[in-house]
């Protein structure tokens, strides 16, 4: 394979509020694939969730074209999804483990988008920020009705209930999608929301077009601690046009 000119980091932290991380990352650069799962069900629960889909994605073999990148995505996200089921059929709970997910696919100047949940993927480009995904939970619901005000939403007392994951007690896991054409220097985000609950769109717009030398993920984790993020903190940012050194 040609060399993608992509550059991307990772940084996940448990916040100052958890002793244990539920978020994984996914970080693949050379395949232009890039997720983050933020789970649930606990310590034991959303670990497990989180770390299946991680190993799914993570065992995609780089050789696969455009077409069978997101078929190798759908069916891996699908096989965890039947996985966490089956095993929480077995123990009689209605959910063991389960976990949100996005994940951005990069080839050929065009980008995917799949998620469940309300982990996000951002795009800056031109300097505006935009959010490709659109949270599947109860607040967003209530939000998309008109039953509350979109500034009401973070601190509305069920902004944590999703209404989608993997793993979770439904009969069929539906994966949004968006996609679209690149253009160089654009930027992505995936993050989990212990992220943007904590630090304001307008600064992880900043901190994501910075070129200081300070990886943005790193600078994006040290300003939700700074705020005093309660939840798993986890972003993943990419680059297009960067130069792999």
């Amino acid at each position: 394979m040609t060399t993608p000119q992509f550059l991307s980091w990772a940084a996940t932290h448990p916040s100052a509020g958890r002793s244990y991380n539920e978020d994984a990352f996914v970080d693949r650069p050379a395949l232009g694939l890039w997720a983050v799962a933020d789970g649930a069900g606990g310590h034991e629960g959303g670990q497990m969730a989180s770390g299946m889909l991680r190993s799914a994605l993570e065992a995609i073999p780089e050789s696969v074209s455009a077409a069978e990148l997101l078929a190798e995505v759908r069916a891996g996200i699908e096989a965890t999804h039947i996985s966490l089921r089956a095993l929480a059929e077995r123990d009689g709970r209605p959910i063991l483990g389960a976990s949100t997910i996005v994940v951005l696919m990069l080839r050929d100047e065009h980008f995917a988008c799949l998620w469940a949940g309300d982990s996000r993927c951002y795009l800056l480009r031109d300097g505006v920020l935009q959010q490709i995904t659109h949270d599947h939970s109860l607040v967003q619901e209530l939000v998309d009705s008109g039953a509350i005000h979109p500034e009401d939403a973070e601190a509305h007392p069920q902004g944590n209930v999703i209404t989608r994951a993997v793993g979770a007690d439904m009969d069929e896991l539906v994966l949004d999608k968006a996609s679209n054409r690149t253009q160089p220097g654009d930027r992505f985000l995936l993050c989990s929301d212990g992220l943007y609950k904590s630090v304001p769109e307008v600064e992880l717009a900043r901190l994501l077009a910075e070129d200081t030398g300070v990886p943005p993920t790193q600078a994006m984790i040290a300003a939700a601690l700074a705020m005093n993020a309660s939840d798993n903190v986890t972003a993943v940012a990419i680059l297009i046009g960067g130069r792999l050194e």
